[in-house]
């Protein structure tokens, strides 16, 4: 990956940039990403070697224009990334890369800019910058990731076969620079009609007319029996999915329209007209290249931008801010409405509050609410509950133990079950259905994930000591669980307890060195699941760091215990007496009743996919914000992670005293 090391289109470190406007200052984001990128801005009057901002075409872009002529100094154009943020700029939310551009701006056909020379004679031919391509195009499709990401892809979509028409705002940059008028957006809505006689015309309304800061060039007045405005906030790929044509001026719509597989029919001059994939009606004459779909988008998201972290406060690569953007958009679609919920302890709700109440506040009642999802903690969910969804603690938990009131790093929201209770689907198995077949990032990211596991000793609770020197052997490891959990209650076979666990891993290995770890959760006293005494173990491990010693056992007898997962990421051999959810996909033995509808054979990165990016969501402790699972790894590795406070810890022992209670406080 070649993107982040080519600089040459950025600024030497601490180049002297002079700015004319004051959002440049005001920005803490813009000022962050042109510093990291080289730049110092600075006020006043430029000398030699320095350079003078604008941003775009904007009002006050002509003050830098003029500086920068009076004084011969080169204009660096900055314009937002075509990936920009989950809202519209004017929400006042920060952008998530930036457009640096020495030779004009995309939008502008009268000058080459950087994009239109990358188009022009970069070779575009890296066959692994053309997988990251394609595969970063499937992605934005199955993720509904665009400009803004604040849609909602559950929305209902109109019935196919009607014809898009792409509204702009009103006087925009990139219509101006096409020499596009109200004039221009009448005769695309005439030809339209014109070209798809009989269809349904649906003018998309732009997001910031429909939130209301802007005035479109379509209105009310343009509605007809065929013609009708569109406003929802719908995800874009749904609803050109069901175009059968797409007009547009000089819309980023069309953009991606060509990657959604249309040639749209342009009436403008934006930076992807004019090499093949669109039907131009003012083509750009020097224009002669013909591109594929996965070049265009190499040059205009790969090489072209400049993209930023806000996790690590630094530049990044294109698949980061996918990463980024995937988290904060399911965040957000799930939560906008809000949520009401039930089943909660008091001790969880500050936590969930900062979870799922960022764009509306929680409201902890019995009582579900017709105009918000309800959801419940899935222990206390009655079986069979419809119209609830379930939540969860995630695999990677935290350093510390749920029952010790330690806040988790990450939850799960399940609105089809529950993933440890395979009585009935889950939206776990679905993920891993789907994770059958993956793209070449998807695997990548899945291995390199996995391996930072390993390399970091990361489990779901981070608990224990190294463990003392094992016997020599066959080790196995039995892992012990609290017994009446609810993974044993719906998800054990025969076998349902730790002591008959024991003994049929002993029946089945009678020359094997056992090793009995008790649960943690056992192991502190806050839950039940001890053991008497008993020879059927030849070593008891107690406080021991499960991710330091599964790399020293050659197999792990479990009923559903998620030591069974932890273990195949470290390439140890599963088997399973109860039906946990990684069971039943070619990856374990399985002595236990599978369900029938497990039938995809799923390989160990598929797993891990589903399981720890697809299913969990993660909550950043050090911005607040929602993240990807990299970023849960990097804070669990740094002990930044968030902990329980006194008063918290002080009922975590008062309820180790009625551990055998525990079903009154959980």
């Amino acid at each position: 990956m070649t993107d982040l090391t080519d600089r040459s289109r950025a600024g030497s470190e601490g180049s002297r940039l002079f700015v004319y406007n004051g959002g440049f200052l005001m920005q803490r984001r813009l000022r962050r990403i042109l510093s990291l990128a080289g730049y110092s801005l600075r006020l006043g009057l430029p000398k030699d070697g320095d350079k003078v901002a604008i941003w775009g075409d904007s009002p006050t872009a002509h003050r830098g224009r003029r500086i920068a002529e009076t004084h011969n100094a080169p204009l660096l154009r900055v314009e937002d990334a075509f990936l920009r943020s989950l809202h519209p700029g004017r929400t006042g939310e920060p952008p998530m890369g930036l457009q640096l551009d020495h030779s004009g701006v995309h939008f502008d056909p009268s000058t080459q800019s950087d994009l239109e020379q990358i188009l022009s004679t970069h070779p575009l031919d890296d066959a692994a910058m053309m997988t990251r391509a394609r595969d970063a195009i499937a992605r934005m499709q199955e993720a509904h990731l665009t400009k803004y990401c604040a849609v909602d892809p559950a929305l209902p979509a109109p019935d196919p076969g009607y014809v898009l028409v792409v509204d702009q705002t009103f006087g925009d940059a990139s219509v101006r620079a096409s020499g596009a008028d109200l004039a221009r957006f009448r005769e695309m809505l005439v030809f339209a009609q014109e070209e798809h006689p009989g269809a349904r015309v649906l003018i998309k309304t732009h997001p910031e007319t429909a939130q209301g800061f802007r005035q479109g060039y379509f209105s009310l007045e343009d509605q007809s029996h065929r013609v009708s405005l569109f406003t929802d906030p719908i995800s874009p790929w749904t609803l050109l999915e069901g175009a059968v044509g797409v007009y547009t001026v000089s819309s980023q719509l069309g953009f991606e329209a060509i990657l959604a597989g249309h040639k749209p029919r342009v009436f403008g001059q934006p930076f992807y007209a004019g090499w093949g994939l669109t039907s131009d009606e003012f083509p750009v004459p020097r224009r002669q290249r013909r591109l594929t779909r996965a070049q265009l988008f190499a040059a205009a998201m790969i090489l072209y931008p400049v993209w930023y972290d806000p996790f690590t406060d630094d530049l990044c690569q294109l698949e980061t801010v996918l990463d980024n953007l995937e988290a904060q958009s399911r965040a957000w679609r799930q939560d906008h409405r809000g949520w009401t919920a039930s089943g909660m302890r008091l001790w969880k709700r500050r936590h969930l509050q900062s979870f799922f109440g960022q764009q509306k506040k929680l409201v902890f009642s019995d009582t579900a609410d017709n105009a918000r999802p309800h959801m419940v903690w899935a222990g206390k969910a009655d079986p069979g509950a419809q119209d609830v969804v379930r939540v969860e603690d995630g695999f990677l938990r935290s350093r510390g133990l749920g029952a010790e009131l330690v806040p988790p790093l990450s939850l799960v929201t399940d609105y089809s079950g529950i993933y440890y209770d395979p009585t009935g689907p889950s939206d776990l198995e679905h993920w891993i259905q789907t994770r059958s077949t993956l793209t070449q990032t998807q695997r990548t990211r899945a291995e390199r994930l996995t391996r930072s596991l390993i390399d970091a000793n990361l489990s779901k609770y981070n608990i224990g000591a190294a463990p003392v020197p094992l016997p020599e052997g066959h080790r196995i490891l039995v892992p012990g669980q609290v017994e009446d959990d609810a993974s044993i209650r719906t998800g054990a076979g025969d076998i349902r307890t730790n002591l008959e666990l024991l003994r049929a891993a002993r029946n089945a290995n009678l020359d094997a060195v056992i090793l009995y770890k008790p649960h943690p959760d056992v192991e502190a006293g806050l839950r039940s699941g001890a053991i008497p005494e008993t020879d059927l173990a030849d070593l008891i491990l107690t406080d021991v760091d499960m991710a330091q010693l599964l790399p020293q056992v050659q197999e792990v007898w479990t009923m559903t215990s998620l030591t069974g997962f932890e273990a195949l990421l470290r390439g140890v051999r599963v088997t399973t007496l109860g039906a946990p959810f990684y069971a039943g996909w070619g990856l374990t033995t399985d002595l236990g009743p599978i369900p029938e509808r497990r039938r995809a054979q799923v390989d160990l990165a598929g797993l891990v996919h589903a399981s720890l990016i697809d299913y969990p969501r993660y909550l950043d402790p050090v911005t607040g914000l929602p993240c990807p699972v990299e970023v849960a790894v990097k804070r669990l590795r740094s002990g930044q992670n968030p902990r329980a406070g006194v008063g918290t810890r002080s009922l975590s022992k008062l309820q180790g005293l009625f551990a055998t209670y525990a079903h009154l406080w959980r």
